[in-house]
């Protein structure tokens, strides 16, 4: 059974969300291992390059902020459902929306991160 851990999240998926904030892409970068992975929209982006060029333009580009609604402890894994806002387009999409992040941790730093726009469970 997963672990609440809303109100304590791991230091760097804390430092991860507070860079989205603070709209800063070097404390994001920072949270990421060399090698890591970012799934967005079905789309892969392997390593600190071509992660920077899809957060510059995407997250740091569009001003997108999260509010953490909950996280979960899963197998030491992290489950984050996270209300996102920004300036992106958001034609067709959910007021609010809501994003589930999915992080992968290893020695402190984020291994892989996949983000989706999880469908409520019939």
């Amino acid at each position: 059974m997963p672990t609440d851990i809303t109100r304590g999240l791991p230091g760097v998926v804390a430092a991860h969300v507070a860079a989205y904030n603070a709209h800063d892409p070097e404390a994001m970068m920072a949270t990421l291992a060399p090698d890591a992975l970012v799934n967005d929209v079905r789309r892969e982006f392997l390593g600190h390059a071509a992660i920077r060029a899809w957060a510059d333009k995407e997250i740091f580009g569009d001003n997108v902020t999260l509010v953490v609604e909950r996280a979960l402890d899963q197998h030491g894994d992290v489950v984050l459902h996270a209300r996102v806002d920004g300036d992106y387009d958001k034609t067709g999409l959910p007021d609010p929306l809501i994003l589930t992040y999915y992080f992968s941790l290893r020695d402190g730093l984020i291994t892989q991160l996949i983000i989706v726009h999880n469908q409520p469970a019939a």
